[in-house]
């Protein structure tokens, strides 16, 4: 059930409509039957993976959540007889318990996770080193499994590190995996932020409504106007890699990343803004990536809570783990005190990304996009130096003008790296790019043949513009804020006219359904 369906909007104002002339104790119950329901339509065996995570997980953490209390508990009670060696010896002795349920629930599920998403990948890679003939599985790959799997490992080390309370009630921490809005791309919701409204079951709010609703118009106007209609010409350049090369190719790139922003950020619109409409407030996961200085800030600011995600459950835990500690020792023994301290940083970062671009999906077009943002990244840092004595030389100042520099360069550079992300090869995607510096490539260019026509170029335009200007006037307070103090009849003006534009220019496919967002595919 695509967000942008008529199935999704008849299911929402239904859903709505019930949760709010349900009494309050019922509503989060009446928002997990939803929330499956949604599921079920996106197929009835799916339900089988995320109540397999929802169950394990929540059973890991009761049992490591007891353990802490009972831990703490009699630490307490034998205070004045345990020494301090007798209370580090039972401290350690618990945590191994809670480490093997720990452990056991990452095994599972991200075997799971593993065994939907990669089995196919890892079978092709065999078959190609070894010259086997391994046959490929048919498992379809769970809608969101990689989302909700992710927020449940989340929590779960979250209770075992003791910065949240394992939840007791199963009902509630299955409506916090498979909350409907965000099952389908994100963001990654932490529980300790999204449970501070998931469960409350709050009344209406007039306000709070229709500032989610603007949202929600905000997320259509930029997936059906801009990003479906930029999707024409891109499929057209990556549908046919040996006619469209040369000029087509930087034309692609750069409508990709074009299209990627309306359709990733046009639906977490949808997902804010329909939680919004609910009373449930949900994680921020842009801030204008586009506007960013070096890659570094853009990836602050793009897909904002799969990158703390990363940081604060993959870099750290690898970075501060023992093997990692033993290796730093090594590297300052061998490399000197400097390199010492770089390399385990550098090792880390590699594994973060290397999992990222594998997250993103099972091809090697993926796993060398994240590497490539590793290598870009780890270059930067260790030239900062340079680049700062370069500038002090020069006399350089961080005016505008160069700012803007900096800006482009860095779009330019996300741009590219985005072409891995459009073929389902990684040498379709290395010949795309290398046709750009072929001359032979060149003749015969023409924009016509990209299927789109002048009004749809126009209306493309004037969309990338709009998202530019309402991004601008963000900078120092977001529009809808400006909004919300204006007369209501302006503001229902705005997005009647918002509502009115996206029904009538709008791209709609067979059926009169939009097509998928990208990041359903990761």
């Amino acid at each position: 059930m695509v967000f942008t369906s008529y199935e999704f909007l008849g299911f929402l104002a239904l859903l709505l409509l019930l949760y709010y002339l349900a009494p309050k104790k019922l509503r989060p119950p009446l928002l997990l039957l939803g929330s499956l329901v949604f599921y079920f339509f996106a197929g009835a065996q799916f339900l089988i993976y995320i109540s397999v995570t929802a169950v394990t997980v929540w059973v890991c953490g009761l049992l490591i959540g007891k353990n802490l209390d009972a831990q703490s508990e009699y630490i307490k009670a034998h205070k004045a007889e345990l020494s301090q060696e007798a209370k580090k010896a039972f401290r350690e002795a618990e945590k191994k318990k809670r480490k093997a349920w720990l452990i056991a629930a990452l095994v599972l599920n991200l075997g799971i996770l593993a065994a939907v998403k990669y089995l196919n990948f890892a079978i092709s890679n065999i078959n190609g080193i070894f010259g086997t003939k391994l046959g490929f599985t048919s498992i379809a790959v769970p809608l969101g499994i990689s989302y909700y799997t992710f927020m449940a490992i989340g929590y779960l080390v979250d209770v075992y590190r003791g910065t949240v309370k394992a939840e007791k009630s199963l009902w509630r921490f299955a409506l916090f995996v498979s909350f409907f809005p965000h099952v389908i791309q994100g963001p990654i919701s932490r529980y300790g932020d999204l449970g501070e409204t998931l469960f409350n079951g709050e009344g209406f709010n007039k306000e709070n409504f229709l500032r989610g609703l603007e949202r929600v118009l905000w997320g259509f106007f930029k997936k059906l106007v801009i990003a479906d209609r930029i999707f024409i010409a891109v499929g057209q350049i990556i549908g046919d890699s040996a006619k469209f090369q040369g000029p087509y190719i930087i034309i692609g790139m750069v409508l990709y990343t074009l299209e990627l922003y309306a359709d990733f950020t046009g639906g977490i619109d949808i997902t804010i803004g329909v939680s919004q409409m609910l009373g449930i407030k949900v994680a921020e996961n842009f801030m204008r990536p586009y506007f960013s200085t070096s890659l570094k800030e853009y990836w602050r600011r793009w897909h904002i809570t799969m990158c703390s995600w990363f940081r604060d459950y993959v870099f750290y835990p690898v970075s501060t783990s023992r093997w990692m500690g033993r290796f730093t020792k090594f590297s300052k023994k061998h490399f000197g005190q400097k390199a010492g301290k770089r390399i385990p940083v550098y090792v880390s970062s590699f594994i973060v990304w290397f999992s990222t671009g594998l997250w993103h999906g099972a091809s090697w077009n993926f796993i060398v996009w994240g590497l490539l943002n590793w290598a870009v990244l780890m270059i930067s840092e260790e030239l900062e130096p340079l680049y700062s004595g370069f500038h002090k030389k020069l006399g350089f100042t961080n005016g505008a003008g160069y700012k803007v520099f900096m800006i482009l360069r860095t779009f330019l550079l996300v741009t590219v790296m985005n072409l891995f992300d459009c073929y389902a090869t990684l040498g379709e995607t290395l010949g795309s790019l290398f046709s750009v510096f072929r001359a032979s490539a060149w003749p015969g260019f023409s924009i016509s043949a990209l299927g789109l026509a002048a009004s749809d170029w126009a209306v493309i335009g004037a969309g990338c513009v709009t998202m530019l200007a309402v991004s601008l006037l963000s900078e120092k307070r977001p529009v809808r804020e400006r909004l919300a103090e204006k007369p209501y009849t302006l503001r229902f003006a705005v997005f009647a006219l918002l509502f009115i534009i996206t029904l009538v220019v709008g791209v709609y496919g067979v059926g009169y359904d939009s097509s998928q967002f990208i990041y359903t595919r990761f």
